[in-house]
């Protein structure tokens, strides 16, 4: 699309969306939400500025490509998930600091999972949609 309106729009929707999945990311142990649902927003957010500006715009605002994003998250969820097990408490084990961190509150394994699990739905739902547009 090559709107005025669609381009000025995803100018400032594109940190809205980011801010608001990361704000859903960090509720999500919590609450509802969590690393899928922020991690679907921040994709979105992507696919809204490739709509508006051009895949290649997104793909130089991004830096790195989204698939890097995977094994990286994969990392971060296993090793959130095997840090008990150093402690001799099964795997997957919800470990938590004792007094919470301002903003985010009681900090735990829990919230790195959920950190993996946002990088790995960011990744994978950009790279099939980057991929696909790409081909066509």
């Amino acid at each position: 699309m090559n709107t005025i309106i669609l381009k000025t729009a995803s100018k400032y929707l594109l940190p809205l969306l980011l801010l608001f999945s990361i704000f859903v990311l960090l509720r999500g142990h919590y609450l509802p939400g969590g690393g899928f649902v922020g991690g679907l927003i921040a994709a979105i957010a992507f696919v809204l500025h490739a709509f508006a500006n051009g895949l290649e715009n997104t793909q130089q605002l991004m830096r790195i490509h989204p698939g890097f994003l995977m094994p990286v998250g994969l990392l971060i969820s296993a090793i959130s998930g095997m840090a008990p097990m150093l402690l001799n408490k099964p795997f997957m084990t919800g470990l938590w600091k004792s007094d919470p961190v301002p903003v985010i509150g009681s900090l735990g394994s829990a919230l790195f999972f959920d950190i993996g699990v946002y990088l790995v739905v960011i990744g994978a739902t950009l790279t099939i949609l980057f991929t696909i547009s790409e081909t066509r």
